[in-house]
């Protein structure tokens, strides 16, 4: 792993990446990333049951007062902070990954099927899945209609991204290789996986590729699970 746990950052040296993070879905988007391109980062913690995300010293550069941000600190010491997590991973290979190796050339086709389902996962599979996911677990009172409805809709997005992985014919949702189409999913399916994931035989084999691979296991694991 090439990240370093603080608990404060006002002394580190720049440039630096800085990531204000906790174990969740969109928390190991970034973490995945960055372990991939092993980058060396300062993993900040949010403690999320104290509410930390909402003080004010974190509000001040985050204002919706969620995680993940980061600060990425140029060799003047000048900050940039970057919030909402596929902002984020945009940020971060346009910076870093000049190679293409998880991303593709701006005006490309690929590029910008990419970013489709990059925001497919925002609007769509990680919004629904959470749902899912407190309604099922976490809500104080059951609500059987609201749990049926996320998880329906929930497993019929499973089913867009089985499509997708047919059509696709590679592995992976875009091009030939891994990128932050795959990488912002991967999270929110392996969520609480369900059981119904074995019944699409192409996510399934895009599940156990990427759970292979060893800096997506270790972007899983930078902090301990939260959920």
């Amino acid at each position: 792993m090439v990240h370093h746990i603080i608990k404060e950052t006002e002394s580190l040296p720049a440039p630096r990446i800085t990531v204000f993070t906790a174990c969740t879905p969109n928390g190991n988007k970034i973490s995945i990333l960055l372990e991939l391109l092993q980058i060396e980062y300062y993993i900040r913690p949010v403690d999320l049951m104290e509410n930390e995300q909402k003080s004010d010293w974190y509000l001040k550069f985050n204002p919706n007062g969620r995680i993940p941000s980061l600060e990425y600190v140029n060799e003047k010491g000048q900050s940039i902070y970057v919030n909402e997590s596929a902002a984020i991973m945009m940020f971060i290979v346009d910076k870093f990954d000049k190679d293409f190796k998880y991303s593709f050339p701006h005006d490309s086709k690929k590029y910008y099927e990419m970013v489709e389902w990059l925001f497919f996962q925002m609007s769509g599979l990680g919004p629904m899945k959470g749902q899912y996911h407190w309604f099922d677990v976490y809500a104080p009172q059951k609500d059987e209609f609201a749990t049926d409805r996320y998880y329906k809709e929930t497993l019929r997005l499973f089913g867009v991204i089985d499509e997708r992985l047919a059509r696709n014919g590679t592995g992976f949702l875009v091009g030939d290789h891994l990128s932050i189409a795959d990488i912002a999913c991967y999270p929110w399916i392996i969520l609480r996986q369900l059981k119904e994931t074995d019944d699409f035989h192409h996510l399934t084999k895009w599940i156990n590729t990427l759970t292979e691979i060893q800096g997506v296991k270790n972007g899983c694991n930078v902090l301990p699970s939260l959920i």
